[in-house]
């Protein structure tokens, strides 16, 4: 078993697309203001994975991405923090809100219980729920 941690970022894709990520390929994920959400940020490590998800219109997971530093204060912000993340793939079709809602399976997992919460962790159990969502794409 990898020590590898999944997150979950939430984007309004009107301010950062997963089409803007991935012509940048790389990105300093910030602008996080939220006490817990910046927890969550200072809790990641190099290697996580991060699920992209788009917070408006779809409201869905769209894409993954990989930590590529540690957590480091916004320089913006001194209250928040930031990380480097680079896009590794789109997740096609997306993972809807309304689907892991209707799997009844997540009740007490943030993106479900604490709806404007910007960054999580993720459950073990949701993100073997995602994997199986997409049985080609190695995670």
């Amino acid at each position: 078993m990898s020590n590898t941690q999944f997150h979950l970022a939430k984007t309004d894709p009107e301010t950062y697309s997963i089409s803007d990520f991935e012509i940048d390929k790389k990105t300093v994920w910030d602008g996080v203001t939220n006490a817990q959400a910046v927890q969550s940020i200072r809790q990641m490590k190099k290697g996580d994975k991060v699920f992209l998800y788009h917070s408006m219109g779809e409201s869905a997971i769209v894409g993954l991405a990989r930590v590529d530093s540690a957590p480091r204060p916004d320089p913006n912000n001194p209250k928040s923090a930031v990380v480097d993340l680079t896009f590794l793939r789109r997740l096609d079709p997306p993972t809807t809100l309304h689907a892991i809602k209707d799997s009844g399976l997540f009740a007490d997992f943030s993106l479900v219980r604490q709806s404007r919460l910007s960054t999580m962790p993720c459950p073990e159990a949701f993100v073997d729920w995602v994997r199986s969502r997409y049985p080609k794409i190695k995670f």
